[in-house]
């Protein structure tokens, strides 16, 4: 090789690591660029680069499945964890459960293969037949989004089915009947009919399938054979009968809704169905089921028929509620009689004050201040005697002059307890 030979290599080599060193320092856009240029002017160049780029550059269906699987496999060991424990801390399930509802996106943009959708069911799987993770609902909407059609809806009412549990065989009942399979639909309805809801289920299905006749008659067995709740099948009855103009056999049903158990709602909202003359065929009925009631439950509908007396009557024979949901009826109750009866509702306010000379937590005295905010109410505003409220918290101030936490409790409460 002679002089001028060498000279043009050791330039060309040089050029090399300068463009080796460009590469390694460009922004990919700019090497997008850079090649969509070349292959526009040199198309001998364009095939090469397709050449060598489409094994090597996954499309957009691999790339949403290796989207999806980097998403599982960060959170995967964390629900091992939950599934093997029953759950965790609030962190640990927040991060679980942000990371499920991420791969179901992905898996609704449409994009990953049935074949990696159906490899992400096998990891999901033992999870669902696990239901100690926590995660059971986010799991479900990771399984359906990896059904784009049919077909993959059935593949997953295959995998629940096989299962055999109560909560996923329900799952792949209702995929069943979804996707028009009415042969292994009703296969797995015989096998759970114990509850209202099933009765309801099945009667919608003979409904919608046009079997009217087979509709209302499971309907009227479920009024009779099903357990828990039934009021979506007296609905379906009785919208048939409106449909019929079956006024009596309507009204039965409504009757029925609304004393299972009756409220004041439901009481409003039955005697707004009868007329005049119904009602007077149902309101005795009405009483009856009202009599049956717990006391604190019969107050807010005996305040609606106007029967005050009735109401104040039951309130004296209660003692102020320390807690719970009925509680909110008997106070309810004593607010809207405080006027017509101070008395009376002066007594059931004061059943509700613990002892007030006696040392206790600091929950028991906020409780008391509650209390004794509704006595100072009572005497100031209602029976106009400041005077008995005064004389009355001195007392109670003075027995509790070295409990500090009640000065602070009562304080907090109550508008004039530092000028007492």
């Amino acid at each position: 090789m002679n002089r001028r030979e060498n000279r043009v290599k050791r330039c060309e080599s040089g050029a090399r690591r300068e463009l080796e060193e460009l590469v390694r320092s460009a922004e990919a856009d700019d090497l997008r660029c850079l090649v969509l240029r070349l292959a526009g002017t040199h198309p001998e160049i364009g095939e090469e680069c397709c050449s060598f780029l489409a094994p090597r550059v996954p499309t957009k269906e691999e790339a949403a499945a290796r989207a999806v699987f980097s998403l599982w496999d960060e959170l995967e060991a964390d629900l091992e964890e939950l599934d093997a424990r029953g759950g965790g801390d609030e962190e640990q399930e927040d991060r679980v459960a942000g990371l499920l509802v991420e791969v179901a996106g992905k898996l609704k943009e449409g994009l990953v293969p049935r074949e990696d959708r159906r490899a992400l069911l096998d990891e999901v799987m033992p999870y669902i037949a696990s239901a100690n993770s926590g995660m059971e609902d986010d799991l479900y909407h990771v399984a359906y989004a990896a059904c784009y059609d049919d077909e993959d809806l059935r593949d997953l009412a295959e995998r629940l089915v096989a299962l055999n549990q109560l909560w996923p065989r329900d799952h792949a009942r209702r995929i069943y009947r979804r996707i028009g399979d009415r042969e292994k639909y009703l296969a797995l309805r015989a096998l759970d009919m114990k509850y209202g809801s099933d009765y309801y289920d099945l009667a919608t299905f003979y409904w919608e399938s046009g079997e009217r006749d087979r509709a209302i008659q499971v309907a009227r067995e479920g009024l009779e054979n099903g357990q828990g709740r039934l009021d979506e099948l007296r609905q379906f009855l009785a919208q048939r009968a409106l449909e019929a103009g079956d006024r009596a056999e309507y009204l039965e049903l409504q009757f029925a809704q609304a004393t299972g158990p009756l409220t004041e709602e439901s009481y409003r909202a039955f005697r707004k169905l009868c007329s005049d003359a119904e009602w007077e065929v149902y309101e005795p009925r009405v009483l009856a089921a009202l009599e049956r009631l717990h006391p604190e439950q019969r107050l807010p509908i005996h305040l609606l028929r106007e029967e005050y007396d009735l109401a104040v009557g039951i309130l004296a024979g209660m003692r102020y509620p320390r807690e719970g949901y009925h509680g909110y009826f008997a106070l309810r109750a004593a607010e809207q009689l405080e006027t017509r009866y101070p008395d009376q509702v002066l007594a059931f306010y004061m059943t509700g004050l613990g002892p007030l000379g006696l040392t206790a937590s600091r929950k028991e005295y906020a409780r008391n201040a509650q209390v004794a905010l509704r006595l100072r109410h009572m005497w100031v505003d209602v029976l106009r005697q400041p005077e008995k409220w005064r004389a009355f918290a001195k007392k109670v101030k003075e027995e509790n002059q070295h409990r500090p936490a009640f000065q602070e409790e009562f304080a907090r409460v109550i508008p004039d307890w530092k000028d007492i």
